[in-house]
């Protein structure tokens, strides 16, 4: 079975996150627990918390169908040893967070080396930092999203989230999140039924869809390696119509939120319609 849904709204507090993606037909959705832009967060209150966990109980939202997003500052591969403090403190609040509401993934981006240092001693650090947090708090997997390789930001790859993911302790407690987007501009072709297939054959035998434990459900403005994160409504850019068709029918993809981060947050009610209709 899948379970489609989006990125929405906490205004008004994480609580009604369950609200805005069940107004909208969603069976899965991501949100965040803090501001992605600071630093420093306002706790969540008991209260507050209690309120989120019996709303997705009341819709049911399970916890595997939620995707929390970390904040846009963390970065677990920092050269410079503050900003690589701060991200890990950060990141380990995010965690906390997730624990609190009663959520059991955190998806994120793995790091940046900023040209300041060699890519697969940074890929090790953020194994280093996902291995520190993960330790701290106890329940919360830490979902890796390969990215479009825009700039220095690393693990565009499968080969360099396997390095990532072979650096972690308990690999019972790491995942990645693959966004059809990122996947594309990093170099992998989705937009052929040979394609499709080819691309995930090589997930698999590098990775493994055992570690598949999300996905981001967007159309890409760029081409195949263009390495330029720009999202698309489904079906109006480079990736086209026919892959998410294959996606909606391929059954290694059950069981998983599958999260639209269209920049049309108007039209998501429609495109998740629209991707059910695929289902054959």
């Amino acid at each position: 079975m899948k379970f489609i849904g989006a990125h929405v709204s906490t205004e008004g507090g994480v609580s009604h996150s369950p609200l805005a993606a069940e107004a909208i037909g969603a069976r899965a959705f991501a949100l965040f627990t803090r501001n992605p832009s600071r630093w420093k967060s306002k706790e969540i209150s008991p209260a507050e918390a209690t309120a989120f966990r019996d709303n997705c109980s009341r819709l049911g939202f399970d916890p595997s169908v939620i995707l929390p997003h970390d904040s846009y500052l963390i970065n677990l591969g920092a050269p410079d040893p503050e900003k690589l403090q701060m991200s890990r403190e950060a990141f380990a609040d995010e965690l906390a967070r997730c624990a609190q509401l009663g959520l059991t993934m955190l998806n994120f981006h793995p790091g940046s080396h900023l040209k300041l240092m060699d890519p697969d001693k940074c890929l090790d650090l953020i194994a280093e930092s996902i291995n520190l947090a993960l330790d701290a708090t106890p329940g919360v997997k830490a979902v890796i999203e390969n990215t479009a390789g825009q700039g220095s930001n690393l693990g565009f790859t499968w080969e360099q989230i396997a390095r990532i993911i072979a650096g972690v302790n308990d690999k019972s407690r790491v995942g990645v999140c693959v966004d059809t987007c990122h996947t594309l501009a990093a170099g992998y072709d989705l937009t052929t039924p040979e394609a499709y297939e080819a691309t995930w054959a090589d997930f698999d035998r590098v990775i493994g869809f055992k570690y598949l434990s999300g996905m981001h459900i967007n159309d890409s403005k760029k081409g195949v390696a263009s390495h330029v994160d720009r999202h698309a409504p489904l079906g109006q850019g480079e990736i086209g119509t026919e892959f998410f068709r294959l996606l909606m029918n391929d059954p290694r993809i059950d069981g998983i939120p599958m999260i639209l981060e269209t920049p049309e947050p108007s039209r998501w009610a429609e495109e998740i319609a629209w991707l059910y209709s695929l289902v054959e």
